[in-house]
Protein backbone atom coordinates (compact mmCIF):
# COMPACT_ATOMS: atom_id res chain seq x y z
CA UNK A 1 0.00 0.00 0.00
CA UNK A 2 1.58 3.48 -0.70
CA UNK A 3 2.41 5.89 1.87
CA UNK A 4 1.84 8.94 -0.54
CA UNK A 5 -1.50 10.98 0.00
CA UNK A 6 -4.18 11.10 -1.68
CA UNK A 7 -4.87 14.02 -4.58
CA UNK A 8 -6.54 17.07 -2.31
CA UNK A 9 -8.59 17.92 -5.21
CA UNK A 10 -9.91 14.37 -6.44
CA UNK A 11 -9.09 12.47 -3.80
CA UNK A 12 -7.23 10.20 -6.16
CA UNK A 13 -4.92 7.12 -4.90
CA UNK A 14 -3.02 7.42 -7.65
CA UNK A 15 -0.39 10.32 -7.02
CA UNK A 16 3.03 10.46 -7.77
CA UNK A 17 6.01 12.11 -6.42
CA UNK A 18 7.95 14.67 -8.91
CA UNK A 19 11.25 16.75 -7.59
CA UNK A 20 9.54 18.32 -4.63
CA UNK A 21 5.80 17.95 -5.42
CA UNK A 22 3.02 15.34 -5.89
CA UNK A 23 1.39 14.79 -9.03
CA UNK A 24 -2.01 13.63 -9.46
CA UNK A 25 -2.28 11.81 -13.01
CA UNK A 26 -6.03 11.73 -13.09
CA UNK A 27 -6.90 15.46 -12.67
CA UNK A 28 -3.36 16.89 -13.06
CA UNK A 29 -3.01 18.60 -9.57
CA UNK A 30 0.29 19.26 -8.61
CA UNK A 31 0.71 20.29 -4.85
CA UNK A 32 4.06 20.53 -2.33
CA UNK A 33 5.64 18.14 -0.15
CA UNK A 34 5.50 20.49 2.90
CA UNK A 35 1.88 21.13 2.14
CA UNK A 36 1.02 21.84 6.05
CA UNK A 37 3.15 24.32 4.99
CA UNK A 38 0.15 26.17 2.16
CA UNK A 39 -2.98 26.56 3.08
CA UNK A 40 -5.39 26.49 0.66
CA UNK A 41 -8.00 29.67 1.11
CA UNK A 42 -11.60 29.19 1.21
CA UNK A 43 -13.23 31.37 -1.16
CA UNK A 44 -15.78 33.89 0.21
CA UNK A 45 -18.86 35.20 -1.23
CA UNK A 46 -20.18 38.55 -0.25
CA UNK A 47 -22.93 40.32 -1.90
CA UNK A 48 -23.11 43.86 -2.92
CA UNK A 49 -22.93 45.40 0.64
CA UNK A 50 -19.84 43.31 1.54
CA UNK A 51 -21.87 41.10 3.55
CA UNK A 52 -20.60 37.27 3.84
CA UNK A 53 -23.17 34.96 2.02
CA UNK A 54 -23.58 31.29 2.94
CA UNK A 55 -25.64 28.41 1.05
CA UNK A 56 -29.51 29.01 2.56
CA UNK A 57 -29.19 32.47 2.65
CA UNK A 58 -32.08 34.29 1.52
CA UNK A 59 -31.03 37.74 -0.60
CA UNK A 60 -32.58 40.73 -2.23
CA UNK A 61 -32.48 41.70 -5.83
CA UNK A 62 -30.80 45.41 -5.92
CA UNK A 63 -31.32 46.14 -9.88
CA UNK A 64 -33.44 44.98 -12.32
CA UNK A 65 -31.79 42.36 -14.57
CA UNK A 66 -32.58 41.41 -17.99
CA UNK A 67 -33.14 37.37 -18.45
CA UNK A 68 -30.96 36.55 -21.49
CA UNK A 69 -33.52 35.19 -23.98
CA UNK A 70 -36.95 36.22 -22.55
CA UNK A 71 -38.33 39.51 -22.46
CA UNK A 72 -38.94 38.50 -18.26
CA UNK A 73 -37.14 41.20 -16.01
CA UNK A 74 -36.40 40.07 -12.43
CA UNK A 75 -37.62 43.39 -10.53
CA UNK A 76 -35.61 45.27 -7.97
CA UNK A 77 -36.79 43.71 -4.28
CA UNK A 78 -37.69 40.44 -5.74
CA UNK A 79 -36.47 38.15 -2.32
CA UNK A 80 -34.77 34.96 -3.79
CA UNK A 81 -34.99 31.80 -0.64
CA UNK A 82 -32.35 29.15 0.03
CA UNK A 83 -29.80 30.03 -2.54
CA UNK A 84 -26.93 27.60 -3.24
CA UNK A 85 -23.36 29.55 -3.98
CA UNK A 86 -21.08 27.67 -7.06
CA UNK A 87 -18.23 28.60 -8.99
CA UNK A 88 -17.94 30.86 -11.86
CA UNK A 89 -18.87 34.31 -13.28
CA UNK A 90 -22.93 33.54 -11.79
CA UNK A 91 -22.38 32.27 -8.92
CA UNK A 92 -25.64 31.96 -6.90
CA UNK A 93 -27.82 29.06 -8.07
CA UNK A 94 -31.82 29.54 -7.03
CA UNK A 95 -35.31 29.47 -7.81
CA UNK A 96 -37.21 32.40 -8.21
CA UNK A 97 -40.51 32.61 -7.96
CA UNK A 98 -42.99 33.15 -11.51
CA UNK A 99 -39.72 32.86 -13.17
CA UNK A 100 -37.92 29.34 -12.23
CA UNK A 101 -34.12 28.21 -11.56
CA UNK A 102 -31.66 30.80 -12.83
CA UNK A 103 -28.27 32.09 -11.66
CA UNK A 104 -27.50 35.56 -10.49
CA UNK A 105 -24.09 37.25 -9.91
CA UNK A 106 -23.67 38.14 -6.04
CA UNK A 107 -22.91 41.90 -7.18
CA UNK A 108 -26.53 42.31 -7.47
CA UNK A 109 -28.10 40.93 -4.84
CA UNK A 110 -28.07 42.05 -0.64
CA UNK A 111 -28.38 39.86 2.31
CA UNK A 112 -32.02 39.78 3.37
Amino acid sequence: MSSLPKCPKCNSEYTYEDGENYVCPECAHEWPKNAAAVTEEKRVWRDANGNELQDGDSVTVIKDLKIKGSSSVVKVGTKVKNIRLIEGDHDIDCKIDGIGAMQLKSEFVKKA
